[in-house]
């Protein structure tokens, strides 16, 4: 590799709140790997967890990114990758061999290792990844090729329920997993309503995304979605808070019949109510990570011109201003729909 350093920088959050710009090898290329010099990094609200310490299965210290995007610098001889290419990564590496991925279901491998979260991610100057991971980021930017793995998880989220024409779904959270599932629930013709309680996300989803049905958490909250569905409630309901307690009181916003979806994740155990969940016959999944058919579904609309994606990201800075940017970045305040990094 012609004129490459031989040292990177990289951000290390080393403890909740502690975030260093460290030095250390580029890594080296292994057989099926190509190296890619990283030039955009989403920030997550799984990011701003592990900042913040309530991460759950999560050890520090750790170098984050996962929403990651950038360039080729080096692949095997016959690839079909390029130097100078530009690509999107997809950051959950599985086994290939387990009980999951034989049945296709890799985004939950028994062995999963996603990047940033159980090793080392993006959050740095380059990276050597398997090639089975890379994906030629064509027809779209590299701020837009940063955006697709969080809006793949939203999409499979929609998958998963079977979402088609003029359903009623309900998003109960819209941070920026909410918003993705709101898009992908939309782009399939369900009738969507959004349920938070910050002003800024539900004007958001209304004036950018073009949601019909806004709902402010609150006094009489259940009796407007009441109203809004002729008391029937929602088809589908998909869980983006992170809050056991919302988590809880979502299995009460399925209709008859429906399908309740957990996208977030909590530690610990939630509960519900035994006869009314029987009394409904409600179907409850979970929804974990993305598949490369998610992957596809979110490149495929993106070309399109079908996401907003200039307005989704609200926020940029350099990588090496993280540390300065984070902090306000978490704040409500600050209106953070999709952050991203640029090195």
């Amino acid at each position: 590799m012609p004129n490459m350093p031989e040292t990177m920088r990289a951000v290390l959050c080393a403890n909740p709140g502690q975030l260093e710009i460290i030095e250390r090898p580029v890594p080296e290329r292994k057989p099926g790997e190509a190296l890619v010099r990283i030039r955009r990094i989403g920030v997550c609200g799984t990011d701003m967890h592990i900042y913040q310490g309530n991460q759950p299965y999560f050890a520090y210290p750790r170098v984050m990114g996962h929403e990651l995007s950038g360039e080729i610098v080096e692949a095997e001889k016959g690839s079909t990758l390029k130097p100078g290419d530009p690509v999107y990564i997809v950051p959950y590496l599985h086994c290939g061999a387990c009980i999951a991925c034989r049945a296709g279901k890799t985004n939950c491998c028994t062995s999963l290792k996603v990047l940033g979260v159980h090793i080392d991610g993006g959050m740095c100057e380059y990276l050597s990844l398997p090639e089975t991971h890379l994906f030629k980021a064509v027809g779209i930017t590299l701020d837009e090729a940063a955006m697709v793995e969080f809006l793949a998880i939203g999409a499979h989220a929609v998958a998963r329920a079977k979402v088609s024409r003029d359903e009623r779904v309900l998003v109960v959270g819209a941070g920026p997993i909410g918003v993705g599932v709101a898009i992908f629930a939309g782009l399939n013709g369900a009738e969507v309503t959004v349920l938070d309680g910050r002003t800024d996300r539900l004007t958001f989803a209304a004036k950018t995304l073009g949601v019909p049905h806004i709902v402010s958490l609150g006094d009489g909250d259940a009796e407007q979605m009441r109203s809004l569905t002729g008391g029937d409630f929602y088809t589908h309901v998909f869980d983006c808070t992170g809050s056991p307690k919302a988590m809880e009181r979502g299995f009460g916003f399925v209709a008859h019949g429906g399908t309740y979806v957990l996208v977030s994740i909590v530690q610990g155990n939630i509960s519900f109510s035994d006869p009314e969940f029987h009394k409904r016959e409600t179907t409850l999944l979970s929804s974990r990570n993305a598949t490369l058919t998610d992957f596809a579904t979110v490149m495929k609309a993106m070309r399109e011109g079908r996401v907003p994606t200039r307005a989704i990201r609200t926020h940029s800075a350099p990588l090496w201003e993280v540390a300065a940017r984070m902090p306000e970045w978490i704040r409500p305040e600050a209106g953070t729909v999709k952050a991203v990094l640029e090195v």
